[in-house]
């Protein structure tokens, strides 16, 4: 079933009757070429490019709920490329790329909207590394841009230009970054995973990672043993959890981020906004609500759901940075898990185990990687050679101290990335 324009209104005029379901819900089969743990974002993504590009479709996609009820369905739905660091600049500008393509390929509205995003600085200090980053973004092939206090004041006159506290100095645009829909892009790829034959096996909790000689040769689930040749683990905040199944310790905390939406208003932002001050980032949704969140919770924890000080420390910096949305009502929060790593940046490579992949350590960057998460991924479970996209996402650099990306400056602790 493709959508088009003229489907949708032929089934506007018909009663709805002729949709059919996105993906189907067999029962799991006792082998599979390839088994992926984890049935976000990511873990979707990469099924979708194993049968795509590889043409590899006896694999089974293994969610212990349902599809888009852990991190890829809470998060704040940024999409951009505006990282500093080689290795990060590369993979992120591959994925904006797949993005501004991804509806047509998947025939799925993921609703990206290349809105814009504005890194807005306060100090002088800050303004440098805005500069330095924009250079380093446009010598890496993407756009970026650095604006004025009344280049700024036109795109966005709600700011409190008049705070003492946090004066506001300018910006760094990016143009071709916005936000997607979340669950859709979930969705859209399990839908297009489906099509081409792979198994989405929803309420199968993975409980054991089986071993012999060093080779890995299925999972234990919730529905029964399932024997694959290639293991993949995609499991976000829960990838230490899964890893230590087979034995392994990650260099990996796992560390709550709290994300909130407010009751639905007129249009007051065209942009993504982030502020360094109070470090808080915000955008609007299609239905209205402002949709943001700050820092970490700061603790590690295995639990969905945040803490009090830091829901008053993000509504503080929304109301010191815009006044004018001082009245608006919370209609919900959420956590997500962020599977933190020393250095900030993700972790895409194979195991000391054979057969056994890891993906993982996405910090603050999950979702905007998707497709590219999904498309490096699945090359090296396919070819079990690095994407050159991810190249610089060995696991052994943690061990050797070669290759570490520190992207936000801040030293080898977790919760300060």
């Amino acid at each position: 079933m493709r959508f088009s324009g003229w489907r949708v209104l032929r089934e506007g005029l018909t009663g709805n009757r002729g949709w059919q379901g996105h993906w189907r819900d067999p029962d799991p089969k006792p082998q599979y070429d390839a088994v992926i743990i984890g049935g976000g974002g990511h873990g979707l993504a990469t099924a979708y490019y194993l049968a795509k590009d590889h043409g590899m479709t006896n694999i089974a996609v293994l969610e212990r709920s349902y599809i888009g009820g852990g991190n890829v369905g809470r998060n704040t739905t940024i999409v951009r490329a505006n990282y500093y660091l080689p290795g990060n600049s590369e993979f992120y500008s591959h994925s904006l790329k797949l993005w501004e393509g991804l509806e047509q390929d998947l025939n799925y509205n993921a609703m990206m909207s290349q809105r814009g995003i504005l890194n807005v600085f306060h100090n002088d200090a800050q303004r440098d590394s805005a500069v330095r980053r924009a250079n380093a973004i446009i010598n890496q092939g993407d756009d970026a841009e650095i604006l004025s206090r009344d280049q700024l004041r036109d795109m966005v006159p709600l700011l409190n230009y008049a705070n003492n506290r946090f004066p506001i100095q300018g910006a760094l645009l990016q143009r071709r970054a916005g936000t997607a829909r979340h669950d859709a892009v979930a969705w859209g790829f399990a839908r297009g995973a489906d099509q081409r034959g792979v198994d989405i096996l929803q309420n199968c909790e993975v409980t054991g990672i089986r071993t012999e000689g060093g080779k890995v040769i299925g999972v234990e689930t919730s529905r029964g043993l399932i024997r694959a040749g290639k293991v993949a683990m995609a499991a976000a905040g829960r990838s230490s959890q899964v890893a230590a199944m087979a034995g392994l310790t990650l260099p990996i905390e796992s560390h709550v981020l709290q994300a909130f939406v407010s009751e639905g208003l007129k249009p007051i932002i065209d942009h993504v906004l982030t502020f360094a001050e109070g470090h808080l980032y915000i955008s609007q949704s299609d239905k209205g609500g402002l949709v943001f969140g700050s820092y970490l919770d700061l603790y590690a924890s295995y639990a969905a759901r945040g803490n009090l000080p830091m829901v008053e420390h993000t509504m503080e910096a929304c109301v010191a940075m815009l006044p004018a949305i001082g009245k608006a009502r919370l209609l919900r929060s959420w956590g997500g898990i962020m599977d933190m790593t020393p250095d900030g940046s993700p972790i895409i490579d194979r195991t000391s185990i054979e057969g056994l992949y890891l993906n993982a350590g996405w910090c603050y960057g999950g979702f905007k990687a998707t497709p590219a998460s999904g498309q490096c991924y699945a090359h090296l479970i396919a070819t079990d050679r690095p994407h050159e996209a991810a190249a610089g996402f060995r696991l052994d650099r943690f061990e050797t101290g070669r290759g570490l990306m520190d992207e936000e400056a801040t030293g080898a602790q977790h919760n300060l990335h």
